[in-house]
């Protein structure tokens, strides 16, 4: 397993990330264990989550996830040996379950979120503290452009958020600070204010980025090169999609697509399009469409990890396998000439 720097720290952590949004609703417990039991043997040692998870977020599957990662924390007495990264849930309307639907990112909010991720992931301390999305309304989540809203009522609280931040390092309760769902001012926002105050500087972005939604690339990409603050790529095989099952009539009412109609996402025509194109080329050249979507994202120069989710172990294995590929020039050829074709259609 490779190992990549942690933006501007003096971390590694392996270039695949074990993702865990589906703990607690399409996994049980004992699955999350042995996903975790079975990564940590394979190199892996950077695990992802969230205050929020299981995904879809419900009142009664909320949390679930950090707390069957503390079970095995507590049964494996390995929690050193893993890097491990949570978020805290910002505003948005669905969540009145969470803190008493109080999610903006203010000093009693954001500490309430953490003592609560501490306390069901059994840990002292936070490797990577992430902002899940902007508490401003911006493009997120499905929105390639952004439309400025001039009744948005948020008043620039980033300096706070920094400051706040610190605090927490120096408290011993977090290590270091990220963002997720992040703009390109977003992220320089940021990284200028810190720098100028002398405040933890974010150390990564998590972002989608996939074969169907190469958005990155077009504003945060060369932030993240030339800022040392690399992406942390998520939905990869976007819902399962990029799988191929779909195409191959091979998926089944238990795959997260069939599952959750709501989570639409990457379920549109011109995705299902991308995606035909994409299987047929990764079968040219003799790969498997999963082979194909994971290796392009994890060698890009502004990858620092690959988030990879999955809800069986032959899912997980077959993820994890990906990590020896390097796609040949003429498969990224023929990739971003698809891309052409069908523009990022699931941002």
């Amino acid at each position: 397993m490779e190992y990549r720097a942690l933006g501007r720290s003096n971390v590694q952590v392996s270039k695949i990330c074990l993702g865990t949004m589906t703990w607690g609703q399409q996994n049980t417990e004992a699955e999350a264990h042995e996903q975790m039991d079975y990564a940590l043997e394979q190199g892996i040692n950077f695990f992802d989550t969230a205050e929020l998870y299981a995904v879809p977020p419900r009142p009664e599957n909320n949390g679930l996830t950090e707390v069957y990662i503390g079970s095995w924390f507590k049964k494996s007495k390995k929690r050193e040996e893993v890097i491990l990264a949570t978020k805290i849930a910002g505003p948005r309307a669905d969540l009145s379950f969470i803190r008493n639907h109080d999610l903006e990112y203010g000093k009693a909010q954001i500490h309430l979120a953490l003592e609560g991720s501490l306390r069901r992931l059994q840990s002292d301390y936070i490797d990577l503290y992430q902002l899940h999305w902007p508490q401003r309304k911006t493009n997120t989540f499905g929105k390639l452009g952004y439309r400025h809203d001039p009744d948005d009522d948020w008043e620039d609280n980033c300096l706070e958020v920094l400051e706040i931040m610190d605090g927490l390092v120096k408290a011993g309760k977090i290590r270091y600070f990220g963002l997720s769902n992040e703009t390109p001012w977003g992220l320089m926002h940021f990284i200028r204010l810190a720098e100028k105050h002398n405040l933890p500087v974010p150390v990564s972005v998590q972002n989608p980025y996939s074969l169907l939604n190469r958005s990155f690339e077009v504003g945060l990409a060369e932030c993240a090169i030339r800022e040392n603050c690399g992406l942390l790529a998520y939905s990869p095989l976007a819902f399962g999609l990029l799988s191929g099952k779909f195409h191959k009539k091979t998926d089944t009412p238990n795959n997260r697509i069939n599952q959750f109609k709501g989570l639409s996402r990457y379920n549109g025509a011109l995705s299902w399009t991308a995606t035909e194109k994409y299987l047929a080329l990764a079968e040219q050249h003799g790969l498997t469409l999963v082979e194909m979507a994971l290796a392009f994202v994890t060698q890009q120069t502004f990858t620092t990890s690959n988030i990879i989710g999955a809800t069986t172990m032959s899912q997980l294995k077959e993820n994890i396998k990906t990590a020896e590929l390097v796609l040949s020039d003429e498969v990224l050829a023929e990739i971003d000439r698809i891309q052409v074709e069908i523009p990022n259609p699931a941002p």
